[in-house]
């Protein structure tokens, strides 16, 4: 049993319930890296289909839709991590 003069504090220091609320933010940064993946990705394939001998501008597209990837899959494991968000509910 806690004393009656420890109780308010260990309630106040309670988190509360429920579903936490995440930035309203994280939501359109995720639609833009997103974008930027395809985007990255859709240049790659025009520079492969247009070809003329030089794969180095498809290779560095794919090094950037890569780098976007896994920045992305960062950004959303530490906001995970940090309490921002929820699973399935970004």
């Amino acid at each position: 049993a806690i004393p009656a003069a420890q109780a308010a504090p260990a309630s106040a220091m309670a988190q509360p319930r429920g579903r936490k609320e995440y930035p309203e933010s994280m939501r359109y940064v995720v639609i833009v890296m997103l974008l930027a993946i395809l985007a990255s990705l859709g240049s790659a394939a025009l520079f492969m289909v247009r070809g003329r001998g030089d794969s180095r501008r498809m290779a560095r597209a794919l090094a950037v839709r890569v780098g976007l990837s896994v920045a992305l899959f960062l950004m959303l494991m530490a906001g995970y991590y940090f309490g921002l968000f929820q699973p399935g509910r970004l």
